[in-house]
């Protein structure tokens, strides 16, 4: 599903009631553990974490108007997803996360290259997600963006 909103709380405040309470945890503990140079914010119709442009001023290679995505979190039709860009482009981060996940869920990790599903609302590792946004500062996914994804 998309959601038109101009701001994350405006995007919250348009989601089924059951879906409220495990994105609202999501952004918060998002927020909570995000390194510093990124900023939140709408990207792709979802709540995003980018590198800004005063920051990166070339911004994205496909749409240099958009800031460098990162993460994002949506409300999907049948799932929560998280994106996690750096763990598309950073196979170390990718083992841990894989290696971890069943530490923490009781279901089978349903993941695409940067897209992690939580069909099951009430089984989304809160403290993984912590741990994997604090993972890469701004400076790391830029450095790692330029050497492996920016053509």
């Amino acid at each position: 599903m998309q959601y038109k909103a101009d701001s994350p709380d405006e995007y919250i405040k348009q989601l089924p009631e059951e879906r409220k309470a495990p994105m609202i945890k999501l952004r918060t503990i998002i927020n909570k553990n995000l390194p510093k140079g990124f900023e939140e914010g709408m990207n792709y119709n979802m709540i995003g974490y980018y590198v800004p442009h005063s920051v990166y001023p070339n911004g994205y290679h496909c749409d240099t108007k958009l800031p460098l995505p990162f993460m994002n979190i949506a409300s999907q039709k049948n799932f929560i997803a998280v994106y996690h860009m750096g763990m598309y482009a950073n196979k170390e981060i990718l083992d841990w996360f894989t290696s971890e996940y069943p530490k923490h869920c009781k279901y089978k990790l349903d993941m695409g290259k940067s897209c992690i599903r939580f069909k099951k609302l009430d089984d989304i590792p809160y403290d993984l997600i912590a741990e994997l946004t604090a993972k890469m500062d701004a400076n790391e996914w830029i450095d790692l963006y330029e050497k492996n994804l920016k053509k």
